[in-house]
């Protein structure tokens, strides 16, 4: 059996934490993590943010923003694009986007002039004969030199995720985080 050492400060104070690999721990107070922390496995959670120094009084204030959630395991591109002299873009995305994405999905709006004519030309693939160099996709129709905003979605399909899918409904059991009739937040007891 293999055992890790943890750091854990919570309401309590400092504490260390002696957890086995093969047993899971309960935490029912707040925990804070200073540095970094991992998850191999799924992480369930009611609500997720982050949080850093708020940029425009960090010495006084902390923003919060909400986590991007989906039932879906999507991953989100985005960018500003600036049209060629033919009001078209190329826009390329990493070298692993193909081995993590599939079910790819597309937006494209036009900054500061109406752009009715503006398409997906070529779709995500990799840009000589879809087999080889950066993987890339194609806007056109745009008007010349202007700037369209973007956004690429993909669902992951990387073998992790295909071995541990996300369930976004189940029935709740004896086996589930709380039991039928039981609940995890107030406010839903009638």
């Amino acid at each position: 059996m293999r055992f890790s050492l943890y750091r854990l400060v919570g309401s309590l104070g400092l504490f260390f934490a002696l957890i086995s690999s093969a047993q899971a721990v309960t935490l029912t107070t707040a925990v804070s993590v200073t540095g970094s922390a991992s998850v191999i496995g799924a992480l369930s959670k009611g609500s997720g943010t982050f949080v850093i120094d708020d940029p425009l009084d960090p010495a006084n204030k902390l923003l919060f923003h909400s986590f991007v959630e989906s039932p879906d395991v999507k991953n989100i591109y985005d960018g500003i694009a600036t049209l060629d002299d033919k009001g078209e873009a190329t826009i390329n995305l990493p070298d692993y986007f193909l081995a993590l994405n599939q079910d790819v999905r597309y937006l494209a709006t036009p900054i500061g002039a109406s752009m009715p004519n503006l398409f997906l030309k070529k779709e995500v693939a990799r840009r000589w004969f879809g087999l080889f160099g950066a993987i890339q996709f194609k806007i056109s129709g745009g008007v010349p030199l202007a700037r369209v905003s973007w956004q690429v979605t993909g669902i992951r399909h990387d073998p992790y995720i295909l071995a541990n899918p996300i369930v976004p409904e189940v029935e709740k059991t004896d086996t589930t985080l709380v039991k039928k009739g039981e609940y995890l937040f107030e406010g839903y007891e009638k």
